[in-house]
């Protein structure tokens, strides 16, 4: 337990000392072997006591000792780093066999291939040293080494550990494949045929107006915001019953939707971008809270309590009950803002990235015309609740509603956790588990319908009445209609609402279809990130960009997301289409460029600073994605298609969700690309 105790614990104790504090010494040498071979030294000297891990098998496994080694065009490894004997044993406490190294002297070497003459090897190390007492673990991020090699008599040369956090790269740098340079600076897409392609930046304030406002009506549209209008009903309906002043409230309920989302927009744009939008929208955090709050709902809904707003809130709104209940109008509106920002992120992003290209006051007009658009439905069905003081006060027919609700609120809830476990890559709620969920849901509403299910605040069903039934029918006929998707069935009806088909573990659309696609070496990422309808292709755009020179073809680059709804829509809906899979398949190199990919973390020599704002490091896969996506187009929203030729030069206009939902438009997008690709003989 003592073990476990300081495990746990050494997040702080390398606040408190530099690298492993007394317990060892850490140096890199090099030492020249032959012309042009060096061979790099990793040297751990251990005091009295002290020990070091290495790999593991444990269940609650230590960090182990992990040596990186940074890609170069300068020199190039030989071998793989040759690692002395490690003991074993096996430790109760982290519930399995341990290897660990309690020498003097840890020495593991490496090979080293010079290519040019003066050059640096570079990388990074991970390691965990302890005694009896106390583990002490390098520090977070790796700490880095550099060896710096040139025209020197001595043989041996010492390494230094340095501090890469000051990233100079801008974008550019060599994948090692093919020999591809990319440069997102200088090899800027911004013209097709000769002829600047629209980024937006141009457009008047009563343009960009229009531009917010079909945003916000497009909002409406996304699953995170219809489970909101059963707590919206159940809100105003209890207002209604208590005499409220419906009409006035219903205007604060408006109102205040649309002061929250411009403080949104404003708190995430000055403190942390536009980014941010849809870093919140997809990250698993902020969805696993936003799920808790829709099972929360669903709970009362079904009788399990009263729905209050707590504390000094719920004080609040009481005493402004008589006036209107102000306050708890204000909470709706903020909850509506809040849980419904899952879906509504990335269109505030895009909103936000096209206001701070031109500054000045796009921001304010941009958010204003989002949020007004976003709160007129609402404030216009929240008058409706007031007229239902004319229908009977019985609490059965209510409650009965308030129950379907809560299974409908269970069901979408699931859509976050959905989300959530697929930024994630946790592979718990893939889709046939996702649809298993459904059709249990809906099978027992559709029985609670017939009367067969009853809850503690239900009143008696002496007999059935024929809208229940129908109800029923129509509840139980979305059941089966759900069936076939346990196989692989695409449910277009539901696009956007299920994870993507590529999580099934059975797929028989997929066998019946078979895997195909221009690929030459195995994809990147392949492991974590798929394509539909066995579409084959790779997820690093420098990577598709080298298949795509070698074999002559095409470039078809989609920005995509795992949260992103009308992606789905568009790859169930438009993609199926047998001729447009066709061209996908056997016409394009396929690159899949996922935004909210936090997961994968790039080499550090492809790490470098935004091309777009000149500051955010740029370390994992979706923050370069993005960077690419907003520097070349100043787009932040997805899905994005863009078609090149080999040498990264547009064939057509790109095109976004609203022309890709159309099929002949997407046909004729990608057949015209297909054209021009052969017009200008590649």
């Amino acid at each position: 337990m003592k073990k476990i105790l300081t495990f746990l614990f050494i997040s702080f104790s390398f606040l408190l000392k530099s690298q492993f504090g007394d317990l060892a010494d850490v140096e890199f040498s090099v030492k020249k072997d032959k012309e042009n071979i060096y061979e790099l030294s990793f040297k751990m000297k251990l005091n009295k006591g002290a020990y070091v891990y290495g790999s593991s098998d444990a269940i609650i496994a230590p960090p182990e000792l992990i040596l990186n080694l940074d890609s170069s065009k300068n020199y190039k490894p030989l071998s793989d780093w040759d690692i002395p004997h490690f003991k074993t044993k096996f430790i109760k406490e982290f519930e399995g066999d341990v290897t660990y190294f309690d020498g003097e002297e840890l020495v593991i070497t490496r090979l080293i291939k010079a290519i040019a003459n003066n050059f640096s090897i570079t990388g990074d190390y991970q390691a965990q040293v302890c005694t009896e007492r106390e583990c002490i673990t390098s520090p977070f991020p790796n700490p880095t080494f550099q060896v710096d090699i040139g025209n020197i008599q001595s043989d041996n040369f010492s390494a230094f550990v340095v501090d890469t956090t000051d990233l100079k790269n801008q974008g550019s740098f060599s994948t090692g494949q093919c020999g591809y340079n990319f440069s997102i600076e200088e090899r800027n897409p911004k013209y097709l045929n000769g002829q600047p392609i629209d980024t937006g930046k141009d457009e008047n304030y009563f343009m960009f107006f229009i531009f917010a406002f079909l945003s916000g009506l497009i909002a409406l549209l996304t699953p995170c915001v219809f489970p909101m209008i059963p707590m919206t009903v159940s809100f105003f309906l209890k207002g209604a019953e208590k005499n409220t002043k419906g009409k006035l409230t219903a205007i604060v309920f408006g109102v205040s939707i649309i002061v929250i989302y411009m403080i949104i927009g404003f708190v995430i744009n000055g403190i942390a971008g536009p980014d941010a939008a849809n870093y919140i929208a997809t990250h698993w955090l902020p969805n696993i809270l936003f799920f808790s709050v829709f099972i929360f709902f669903a709970a009362s809904f079904f009788g399990m309590f009263e729905l209050t707003l707590p504390g000094k809130w719920s004080n609040i709104s009481d005493r402004n009950a008589d006036r209107g209940g102000f306050g708890g109008a204000f909470f709706m509106a903020l909850t509506l803002a809040i849980v419904s920002f899952s879906c509504t992120g990335p269109i505030v992003g895009n909103v936000l990235v096209e206001s701070v290209a031109t500054g000045g006051l796009k921001p304010i007009i941009g958010m204003f015309g989002f949020s007004l658009a976003f709160a007129l439905p609402f404030t216009f069905f929240a008058f409706f609740p007031s007229l239902l003081n004319k229908l009977p006060k019985s609490g059965g027919w209510l409650n009965s509603v308030k129950v379907i609700l809560g299974f409908i609120e269970l069901a979408l809830a699931l859509k976050f956790l959905s989300v959530a476990d697929q930024t994630a890559h946790w592979h718990i709620l893939d889709r046939e588990v996702y649809l298993s969920i459904w059709i249990v849901i809906f099978s027992l509403m559709g029985l609670y319908l017939l009367g067969k299910i009853k809850f503690s605040n239900d009143s008696d069903l002496k007999f059935l009445k024929v809208p229940r039934l129908f109800f029923a029918i129509i509840t139980f006929s979305f059941v089966v209609y759900l069936l076939p998707g346990m196989w692989g069935a695409p449910l277009k009806g539901l696009s956007g609402y299920l994870p993507p088909t590529s999580t099934m573990d059975f797929n028989l659309t997929n066998l019946i279809q078979g895997e195909d696609g221009v690929i030459c070496s195995k994809p990147d990422y392949s492991d974590q990130l798929h394509l539909p309808h066995g579409i084959q292709g790779y997820f690093d755009f420098e990577q598709g960009m080298c298949c795509a020179e070698e074999q002559g073809k095409p470039v078809f680059i989609d920005f995509t997301g795992h949260g992103c709804v009308n992606c789905r829509k568009i790859e169930d809906g438009v993609w199926s289409d047998p001729e447009i899979l066709k061209m996908l398949k056997n016409d394009f190199v396929v690159i899949s460029l996922y935004i909210d990919e936090h997961t994968i973390t790039l080499p550090k020599d492809r790490q470098y600073v935004s091309v777009f704002d000149n500051e955010t490091k740029i370390t994992t896969l979706g923050q370069k994605n993005a960077d690419i996506q907003k520097a070349w187009f100043n787009k932040i929203s997805q899905p994005y298609y863009v078609t090149f030729d080999n040498n990264q030069n547009l064939l057509n206009k790109p095109i976004a969700f609203q022309e890709a939902s159309n099929k002949y438009e997407f046909y004729s997008f990608l057949k015209k690309s297909i054209e021009e690709y052969k017009n200008r003989g590649k």
